[in-house]
């Protein structure tokens, strides 16, 4: 994280503040971040939680939780490369549905659920290229070899019930999607 908030270039916090904190200030703070290092490094997170105070209006200070928070998640993400991850994962999980071109379970089940809006982006992303197929139009017919390899079993993703968020609070945020592999 040291690493960076120190060296990153405008341009490259800008992104990943933007793309994985999904802040609206991503500008403002990356001008800051470069201000404030030209001097000296960034080497506390206190430090830096004032510099991205410092870079928000004052009514984006009173909104509810912490003003770094989707700053920290967004360099988190960057470090640990969790979206390549779970991109990684998700693919692995559809390739084990199917060993040598044999599908060991006809109709096997592929289920994410997601608790960030990035995850479940990306979710929807994959399941959607697995799904689908590019063809020129009038083709009387689509080739096996251009059948896609999954079907989405439902096209909204699926909340917890009412039932489930009075037992489970920290069920919120979940997002439950489903693909079948039908090739």
């Amino acid at each position: 994280a040291y690493d960076v908030v120190n060296t990153y270039s405008y341009h490259d916090l800008v992104r990943i503040f933007f793309k994985y904190g999904e802040d609206k200030f991503s500008r403002q703070i990356a001008r800051k971040i470069e201000q404030v290092r030209a001097e000296k490094p960034i080497s506390t997170t206190t430090e830096l939680a004032e510099i991205i105070k410092s870079s928000k209006s004052a009514k984006e200070l009173k909104k509810k939780g912490h003003p770094a928070k989707q700053i920290f998640q967004a360099i988190r993400i960057e470090v640990n490369d969790e979206l390549g991850a779970a991109d990684e994962s998700i693919q692995q999980a559809m390739d084990l549905l199917a060993v040598d071109g044999r599908i060991l379970k006809p109709k096997g089940h592929l289920a994410i659920i997601t608790f960030h809006s990035l995850e479940d982006r990306l979710t929807k992303q994959l399941f959607k290229e697995a799904s689908t197929v590019e063809v020129p139009k009038g083709l009387p017919f689509i080739p096996d070899d251009l059948q896609p390899k999954m079907e989405l079993v439902n096209r909204k993703p699926i909340l917890p019930s009412q039932e489930e968020l009075e037992a489970n609070n920290r069920a919120h945020s979940a997002k439950l999607r489903v693909a079948r592999r039908i090739r």
